[in-house]
């Protein structure tokens, strides 16, 4: 169980810390650096630990069946901390508090819509690549998942800030909460839309794979 939680925590971590450090010091790039992060993360954690780095999509493998209950809350505990220490040293590089934000004018509704929809994406995807018998010991995993997310950041990150991510969403929130900073009326959309989301996208998978 130490190794699987080892991989979750630093490829978190390093998720984190590219949303943050890339949101901030080179925002029109930050897609491709969040991008790629997750990727090479996948590549490196996925065989000890499936690589979630994401409580969204953690549900969606306990759903899907290919994660143990007993595994759930220590794989979520880990990413959420991994996800804190990652926001401090985003602060302490930036010197500010860096959350997930939307864009200007969008609505709630229209934040909570968009973190379903590309949450499912993901989830799909990863469920798809990385946990199906047909798919096993593949090449393509991480560039899968690592791609779905930079189309993501790109396609839906001007809408809701492209968290697809309760750590990602959360975490610098609830940092910014710890050092006295207000917290973004809408940081529960990072919680409820990538949960939905993901747990959509696991029935649907266990619909079209009814033998896994």
């Amino acid at each position: 169980m130490i190794p699987k939680l080892l991989a979750e925590a630093i490829g978190t971590f390093f998720l984190v810390l590219a949303v943050g450090l890339g949101s901030f010091y080179s925002e029109a790039m930050a897609p491709v650096a969040i991008g790629f992060t997750l990727m090479v993360m996948a590549y490196a954690g996925g065989p000890v630990s499936g690589a979630h780095f994401n409580p969204a999509i953690t549900l969606a493998a306990w759903i899907r069946g290919s994660l143990p209950a007993r595994e759930v809350a220590p794989y979520v505990g880990v990413q959420f901390a991994a996800a804190l220490v990652a926001a401090l040293l985003v602060y302490k590089f930036s010197g500010v508090p860096i959350w997930i934000g939307a864009g200007e004018g969008v609505s709630t509704i229209k934040m909570l819509v968009g973190e379903i929809t590309w949450t499912f994406a993901l989830a799909f995807v990863i469920l798809n690549v990385a946990t199906v018998k047909a798919a096993a010991g593949n090449s393509y995993s991480g560039l899968a998942i690592g791609g779905t997310v930079l189309a993501g950041a790109f396609v839906m990150g001007p809408i809701t800030g492209g968290a697809f991510n309760p750590a990602v969403g959360l975490a610098p929130a609830v940092f910014a909460m710890l050092i006295g900073r207000d917290v973004p009326p809408h940081a529960w959309v990072y919680l409820v839309g990538p949960v939905l989301g993901a747990a959509a996208a696991a029935l649907a998978f266990k619909q079209m794979h009814p033998d896994e």
